[in-house]
């Protein structure tokens, strides 16, 4: 069976909803970043990036950051049909995935993770007092670009999905109203009805 290591409320929810969709089997094991788990010599011998999410095939292959186990899921699981066949809809699918990735996900992590980016306590501050503004123009250019129809790449599913639901839930604690964002908020209240939420929400994983 698949084992998926993850923490609550991170990116990594995503890879276990794109499983529900799936139909993928999965164990699910948590990583306690409270405690610290994450910098723990176990942890980094299995994952030297100290991160979530990480997927463990059934070989013992492992396998790290969400795109590409995201991509992993469809190639295993091609009947769910998460990746549009049409080559343009699979690319806008992946330039939202690869913008959550490389812009949204970033501009977040400056709230709790500025000493990535910095040493000193004033530049991290000054970092974080600006996510409510980053994160509302990310919002912003999601809601004007970022779907093709009630889901990123068209009337179905996709990959992107997922990824931006979790994303979507992170702006409330970022300070942006997510009902300033129509077409995104409607997005996530349709996420919310389906069954693979639901079961995330029943294993602990999505709070």
């Amino acid at each position: 069976m698949l084992k998926l290591y993850y923490a609550p409320g991170t990116i990594a929810v995503a890879v276990a909803l794109a499983l529900e969709e799936a139909g993928l089997a999965y164990e699910p094991i948590k990583v306690d970043f409270a405690s610290g788990a994450q910098s723990k010599p176990d942890y980094l011998a299995l994952n030297p990036k100290g991160r979530v999410p990480v997927l463990v095939t059934e070989a013992g292959t492992v396998l790290t950051e969400t795109g590409a186990l995201l991509d992993y899921i469809a190639a295993r699981a091609p009947e769910a049909g998460l990746v549009p066949s049409d080559p343009e809809r699979a690319a806008h699918m992946r330039s939202v995935m690869y913008y959550l990735a490389s812009t949204m996900h970033v501009a977040h992590a400056h709230k709790m993770r500025g000493h990535r980016w910095a040493d000193q306590q004033s530049s991290q501050e000054d970092m974080k007092a600006k996510v409510p503004q980053t994160m509302a123009e990310c919002a912003a250019y999601i809601e004007a670009n970022g779907f093709l129809g009630d889901y990123v790449a068209g009337e179905a599913l996709s990959l992107a999905d997922p990824y931006l639901f979790v994303v979507s839930t992170w702006l409330p604690g970022d300070g942006v109203t997510r009902a300033d964002f129509p077409r995104l908020d409607a997005f996530a209240e349709r996420m919310e009805k389906r069954d693979s939420v639901k079961a995330v929400r029943a294993k602990g994983i999505l709070a």
